[in-house]
């Protein structure tokens, strides 16, 4: 059904306001990140920057450790996102190219982990990690972090999988194709954006995780960024609010940027499965 010209114009003019409410405190955390700290309480704090200077970013890449707890949460990211798609791909292509008895209780099994909330296992995990001595190391953050991205990871997984041809599969162990040469040359191939979907999703989770690294993590050296912007943010909130900001911006900026990237692929990923072809 076509809009009329006034449908089309209020659908608009809402999008813009929409757009405006979403982009505006992202754009004045950003601005206000290189305003010089008297300008917060001489000037209007909504205002532009009379003078932009970079010496926010300075203080707190040099004085903020925040170095440190950028690396920190690159590495668990990373890590994460490499042990999520590949258990969660070789997983669903189990359960749904590789069908036996129970593939579906096991699948309804996976999907369970959706409903299970993140305070639950935070009592369990610190017994566990004491006990261990995972305490303060960054693979206290890695397990339960792919842990539960596994459910929804391999949900999407196994969404795509059903409209792979099975003939494909078939015409590669005429071929000569073991089961792991299948999956790693025809399979994970083709399953590119979901892929993408899966890593931009759980990255942009994983980047801004709180509770884990807050509970599990008390050595200055392996806290990630959330938790080091609330230390930070401790030092400098009530007197110095433009590297408060510039720190926010340094952490936020990457996160967006890896998003707009491939936002094409993350949308086909979430479509994938949706329709046959």
């Amino acid at each position: 059904m076509k809009l009329s010209q006034k449908s089309r114009a209020i659908l608009v003019l809402v999008s813009l306001a929409l757009l405006i409410i979403q982009i505006y405190p992202l754009f004045w955390i950003f601005i206000s990140s290189f305003k010089d700290p008297l300008e917060f309480s001489s000037n209007n704090p909504l205002s532009l920057p009379s003078q932009f200077t970079l010496q926010n970013y300075l203080n707190v890449w040099n004085k903020g450790n925040l170095g440190t707890y950028f690396m920190n949460s690159l590495i668990v990211a990373i890590s994460s996102i490499m042990l999520i798609i590949v258990l969660s791909a070789m997983a669903a292509f189990v359960l749904e190219k590789m069908r036996f008895k129970w593939s579906n209780g096991l699948l309804f099994f996976f999907l369970c982990g959706i409903m299970i909330p993140i305070q639950v296992v935070l009592i369990p995990l610190f017994m566990i990690y004491n006990k261990t001595g995972l305490m303060n190391t960054l693979l206290s953050l890695i397990l339960p972090q792919v842990g539960f991205a596994l459910p929804i990871s391999v949900y999407l997984f196994v969404s795509f999988y059903k409209y792979i041809s099975n003939e494909i599969i078939e015409a590669a162990v005429m071929d000569g194709c073991g089961i792991y040469q299948v999956f790693l040359r025809i399979i994970f191939p083709l399953s590119r954006n979901t892929i993408v979907t899966v890593a931009i999703m759980n990255l942009i989770f994983i980047w801004n995780e709180f509770i884990f690294a807050n509970t599990f993590i008390h050595n200055i050296k392996f806290r990630t960024i959330p938790v080091g912007l609330m230390d930070f943010i401790g030092q400098y909130g009530l007197t110095d609010w433009g590297a408060t900001f510039a720190a926010i911006s340094l952490t936020t900026v990457p996160t967006l940027l890896v998003y707009f990237v491939f936002n094409k692929s993350v949308i086909s990923g979430m479509t994938a499965g949706a329709t046959k072809g």
